[in-house]
């Protein structure tokens, strides 16, 4: 059935919307995803929020399933197929009116480059999802309007009436400026080792770059909605995320993008380079040139520009890849970034799938060269990484995508929350300074999970 597009004559802010549904039964669990641009900036131009799946592809174990049916099909190319047997043209400004939310694991992308894992899987999640929703609700922040698109009527005019319906009590939030207790996978002094190790490689020239990565445990009561109401709050971000399913929840406040898709045009951000924010506006300025100016910074990124550059020229047409911005700094509740942006234009033969195989996992959370960072990787880090620094977001039946890097995200199960934080190691790295960048990153989900005393 062709999708209709129908714009609310009433607008209500998507967050609102998201609480509607989330305090209804037959809404609640397993059945919604959003895609949340809460940091208004000229990335975060749109939200997204998929509700009640009919169909879902899933790795999981080397397995394959279609709506939880073991099947003899490939993942990629049944998801493929998929795509282009839907093949939908999207005639509005809207990003995506049908489609699919995904997210992909960082494991999931080990398989794209042949790397085995000595570790466990720890974690009870899937390597990949992704779902095709029956109804999807679109908000346009800038112009605060409300988009509905759906198949079914009965669907959309039930949407409505519980929309017109139901009233959600304002939340009052208030800053914590406290953080959760955790346990790391790694004892300082050993993370310290294995920043040594890295540094040790490079200078043996196994690799010029490599991110590496500690994940931290939390106890905590906090519902993974609470977290994701107090990070949108005080952390907001241009691709934050909340994804529910039947045994773990995944909340994210990522400000990195992986790839967007638009016309066959792609677009990757690689961030490279953080430094916290200042107490005081002076302070803060001081930190931000520092990391604006810093060739140790620069010089990482530019690593990472280049395998970007590399990835994207197997699959895009001759001469169309280019480095739109080499050095910009972005600043974030916490911290500063020193992001890239490179674009190119994938050639007509490929698609979405030839574009996660040829880019999958994004190079400014392995390194450079990809193949042997990510060896390096599993050697010296102490378990699976899971879906840290893997990918969220849609693919669209029109062809178009856009997903994260997933950082600055936990994973919500049986009672815990998983955060991974990680850092690029180069010759250059300070230990101590490598270290404390860590747990730097981890300060905003820390305060979110952290309970009141």
């Amino acid at each position: 059935m062709k999708v209709q597009v129908q714009k609310l004559e009433k607008y209500i802010e998507i967050y609102k919307i998201f609480k509607i549904l989330m305090a209804q039964e037959n809404y609640k669990k397993n059945k919604i995803s959003f895609l949340d641009s809460s940091l208004k900036n000229k990335y975060g131009k749109f939200s997204i929020i998929g509700i009640d799946p009919y169909l879902e592809l899933k790795e999981e174990d080397k397995k394959f399933y279609i709506n939880d049916k073991l099947s003899n099909e490939n993942f990629e190319n049944y998801l493929d197929k998929i795509l282009k047997e839907n093949r939908e043209d999207n005639n509005t400004n809207l990003p995506l009116i049908s489609g699919g939310i995904a997210y992909f694991s960082y494991d999931y992308g080990r398989k794209f480059e042949n790397i085995k894992s000595k570790h466990q899987k720890d974690l009870k999640i899937p390597e990949a999802v992704v779902r095709f929703y029956k109804i999807y609700i679109i908000e346009d922040i800038e112009k605060k309007e409300i988009y509905i698109s759906y198949q079914d009527e009965e669907d959309y005019q039930n949407l409505l009436g519980l929309l017109n319906n139901s009233q959600i009590n304002e939340e009052i939030l208030i800053k914590k400026n406290i953080l959760a207790n955790f346990k790391s996978n790694f004892e300082k002094v050993n993370y310290l080792e294995a920043i040594q190790k890295t540094i040790n490689y490079i200078i043996e020239g196994d690799i010029y770059i490599m991110n590496l990565t500690q994940r931290l445990m939390i106890d905590s009561k906090k519902t993974p909605l609470e977290v994701f109401a107090y990070l949108r709050r005080f952390n907001p971000s241009p691709f934050g995320a909340y994804l529910d399913f039947k045994n773990f929840e995944i909340v994210s406040a990522s400000p990195e993008r992986f790839i967007k898709m638009k016309d066959r045009v792609i677009e990757t951000r690689p961030i490279k380079g953080t430094r916290k924010r200042g107490i005081t506006e002076a302070e803060d300025l001081a930190l931000k040139n520092e990391l604006a100016n810093s060739e140790k910074d620069k010089s990482e990124l530019l690593m990472i520009v280049d395998l970007e550059r590399n990835d994207l020229n197997r699959i895009c047409e001759l001469k169309s890849v280019v480095v739109d911005e080499l050095f910009e700094v972005e600043t974030y509740s916490t911290v500063f970034h020193l992001v890239s942006t490179i674009r190119g234009k994938l050639k007509k033969e490929y698609s979405f799938v030839n574009l996660l195989r040829a880019t999958f996992p994004g190079g400014s959370i392995t390194g450079a060269p990809k193949i042997r960072a990510m060896e390096i990787i599993d050697e010296l880090e102490n378990s699976r990484r899971d879906l840290y620094t893997g990918s969220i977001g849609y693919i669209s039946f029109n062809g178009d995508c856009d997903l994260n890097i997933v950082i600055r995200t936990a994973i919500h199960q049986d009672g815990k929350y998983y955060l991974g934080v990680g850092g690029g190691i180069t010759c250059e790295s300070e230990l101590e300074f490598e270290y404390e960048e860590t747990l730097q990153k981890a300060k905003a989900i820390l305060e979110a999970i952290a309970e009141w005393i």
